[in-house]
């Protein structure tokens, strides 16, 4: 990683795609992790306003998920902005960022860029499993839902007119809502997915490669975190460019650069953060969004205590605050 200042390194970008650029990186480190959600819409925006009307906008992105309507909003904005928009994926770009990348007219992806399945997951009222504690949820992914039937059909021999029973048996260990819930939110997630891809693609004249992209994104891929390649996201019908060799050490310096300031690749330790004190205040990036003359953070900020409980000694981390902060 080169010391560049972030505002040089996304001048560069800019300079190299012919554009104006904002980045958005959200956090994957525990307990600091951040999601896509609706509050960046006002933030960038702002950044929006600044670079004004463009005939290209690029996103950079780096997210492991989140809201599955914030995406939409997201790029709804971006257009009103430009004539065209592309999304930099250096690295993840899984779920809700795999729904940005595809509103967008070209996916630039370097060589460890990632896409992911879009597998919406909804909560049950009790994890099955602890019955008795009915504060205790559990995450239900639609492809959980749906592989239980092709399980009793492929692998148990169901047959159709058995199927009954089978859904029976899942209604005792779920709540019929809960299933509801899961295929709601099963058919949003292809719509989203259709509606983003509308955005630049025509509903007649694309309608087999829409299909294809769908299916692929919202069902055929069962694996929630299954890494979809640039080679892969090229195949299923995505507008994909390669970066280039000037690019691709461009792109990845912008991201180490946030994976420092937020810590990404070094997991929590409030053991070793506290070492000899008793108590220790904590500050952490959380998540970025970021253009050449505006920059945005969102901060966590809290203590580390150490307490002493039954005569044993404890680490207690308590989080104060949580906001999007702009940095000058």
């Amino acid at each position: 990683m080169t010391n560049q200042p972030r505002t040089d390194l996304i001048k560069q970008i800019e300079q190299a795609r012919s554009s104006r650029l904002i980045a958005y990186i959200t956090g994957d480190r525990q307990p600091f992790a951040t999601k896509i959600a609706d509050d960046i819409i006002p933030i960038v925006a702002q950044h929006l306003e600044k670079i004004g009307k463009q005939k290209l906008i690029s996103l950079f992105l780096y997210t492991r998920g989140g809201d599955m309507i914030a995406p939409i909003r997201l790029i709804k904005l971006i257009r009103s902005y430009a004539q065209q928009v592309e999304v930099i994926i250096p690295y993840r770009a899984h779920s809700a960022g795999t729904l940005i990348a595809i509103g967008a007219d070209k996916i630039v992806m370097g060589p460890l860029g990632e896409l992911s399945p879009v597998d919406p997951s909804t909560g049950h009222p009790f994890n099955p499993k602890n019955p008795n504690n009915q504060t205790q949820g559990m995450e239900i992914s639609v492809e959980d839902l749906n592989s239980y039937f092709l399980f009793a059909k492929e692998r148990a021999g169901v047959k159709d007119e058995q199927m009954v029973e089978i859904y029976k048996a899942l209604v005792e260990k779920i709540h019929p809502l809960a299933i509801g819930n899961i295929y709601r939110a099963a058919r949003m997630a292809r719509q989203i997915v259709e509606k983003l891809l509308l955005m630049h693609l025509k509903k007649n004249h694309d309608q087999e490669q829409i299909k294809k992209i769908c299916n692929a994104l919202t069902q055929d891929i069962c694996i929630h975190g299954y890494p979809i390649t640039r080679d892969e996201a090229l195949d299923l019908g995505l507008s994909i460019e390669n970066s280039d060799e000037k690019l691709n050490p461009q792109i990845w310096d912008l991201y180490e650069n946030y994976a420092k300031i937020m810590l990404l690749n070094q997991p929590f330790n409030p053991v070793q953060e506290l070492q000899a004190e008793e108590v220790k205040k904590i500050q952490y990036v959380g998540a970025a969004i970021e253009s050449a003359t505006l920059n945005h953070e969102f901060i966590f900020s809290g203590h580390i205590r150490k307490l002493i409980k039954d005569n044993q000694a404890t680490i207690d981390v308590n989080i104060e605050s949580s906001h999007w902060k702009i940095i000058a």
